[in-house]
């Protein structure tokens, strides 16, 4: 087994190692999570009576600085990532 997979990226396909193509799986799942933690944070302070857009960006980031919220996607990322490769594996057999 190859230790070098294919990680397409737009208009160009790269010959990357498992681990740094995992990696970056895990980071965009984090990122994905911190944008739609942040879609509803600033929906949720604009609808309030006296909310402002700076008082929403300021609650996501307080919420995004916290260690058990970064901690909390991180795992769910690695687990989610794991299990989709591992069911993957289990299915060509």
């Amino acid at each position: 087994m190859s230790n070098k997979t294919m990680l397409v990226m737009p208009g160009k396909n790269l010959m990357v190692p498992r681990l740094f193509k995992r990696v970056l799986q895990v980071a965009g799942a984090v990122v994905l999570t911190a944008a739609v933690a942040l879609a509803l944070m600033l929906g949720s302070g604009l609808l309030q009576a006296r909310g402002t857009l700076s008082q929403a960006l300021a609650v996501w980031v307080a919420f995004i600085n916290r260690s058990d919220i970064q901690a909390t996607m991180v795992l769910t990322a690695i687990v989610t990532v794991a299990f989709v490769y591992w069911m993957r594996d289990k299915e060509g057999r």
